[in-house]
């Protein structure tokens, strides 16, 4: 199994984004251990915060929030998921499943004995960081989620997301167009640059922010995981990722510790996740659930006043 890493040269002097690397073996069945990056900002004994990015960013997306924990005296891991970032990339597109994200997030969680974790997660971040929890829920002490979803199939979903994602009947499901153009654009394309997408929905980017999005991609032969990733969306009930989403929202659905939501205003692509998360999960009661102005890529639209909700949540909760 060909495992590339990207150079380290890529990741000088990327802008906002000081943090020397640290890494951990994870490991998945039948994948050799690869290589894991994360960020340790912050004081080693305050409250542990995990910080799960999506697709096709990586960690240094957190860059703003990070800075802004680790001042208010947390310790903020921010991986890589495989793939992605400063991690290793598998060059077999099929050696990537949802299943492997999820053993990979839990390997470091474990690898690092991280524990009354406060996660936090966007995008993939949660189906890949909420699967993990579910495993383990003992180990997180709360959760803020932001511009994510489960996949689930559950017919309840009808009418209730701006995105269809659900059900209809025994052999039938409702999918948004959108969705399916996402999902074949990301496999027809013969190459894709992240800083597409990012400068598209957030911004104009500076130059030296585009670049460093694309940083961990030297050629197309890198991209295999990022670009994966949206072909582990899964289109039916029967995929092996619609399974782990059930499961997943069948544990949450007894989660009692803090869940708060701070989705964006502008992002079709998870609208509606919010309330379905407020009314299913029993930490989400009572908590100050808060609606940023932003697209989809709100940590980085909106970073700092993302970050000081983060924080608050934080402290509230312990």
């Amino acid at each position: 199994m060909d495992v590339l890493r990207t150079p380290d040269e890529r990741f000088d002097n990327l802008p906002d984004y000081p943090f020397p690397p640290n890494y951990i073996d994870v490991e998945t069945r039948k994948v050799p251990p690869l290589r894991m990056h994360y960020v340790d900002a912050g004081p080693a004994d305050g409250p542990v915060v995990v910080l799960l990015h999506g697709q096709p960013t990586w960690s240094f997306m957190y860059r703003k929030i990070i800075r802004v924990l680790a001042d208010a005296g947390m310790r903020v891991i921010a991986p890589d998921h495989i793939g992605y970032g400063r991690s290793d990339k598998l060059a077999d597109a099929t050696a990537y499943s949802f299943r492997r994200h999820v053993d990979w997030a839990q390997s470091l969680i474990n690898g690092l004995d991280l524990r009354d974790v406060t996660l936090v997660v966007e995008d993939w971040g949660g189906p890949i960081g909420l699967s993990a929890l579910a495993r383990e829920p003992e180990r997180y002490a709360g959760v803020v989620a932001t511009n994510t979803i489960l996949y689930t199939f559950d017919p309840a979903l009808a009418g209730r997301l701006t995105w269809a994602h659900h059900a209809l009947d025994d052999d039938r499901v409702v999918l948004q167009e959108a969705l399916l153009d996402y999902v074949t654009f990301f496999e027809r394309s013969p190459d894709i640059d992240p800083s597409l997408f990012l400068d598209a929905v957030a911004g104009p980017l500076e130059a030296d922010v585009r670049a460093a999005y694309d940083a961990p991609y030297p050629d197309p032969r890198y991209k295999a995981g990022f670009r994966q990733t949206t072909a582990l969306i899964p289109l039916t009930r029967n995929d092996p990722g619609a399974t782990i989403g059930r499961e997943t929202m069948a544990v949450l659905g007894h989660f009692d510790r803090p869940f708060l939501t701070a989705f964006s205003d502008d992002d079709a692509a998870t609208r509606g996740w919010d309330t379905v998360f407020q009314e299913h999960i029993p930490g989400a009661r009572n908590q100050p659930h808060t609606t940023l102005s932003a697209g989809h890529f709100v940590v980085e639209q909106k970073g700092d006043e993302l970050a000081a909700i983060i924080a608050q949540f934080v402290r509230s909760a312990g």
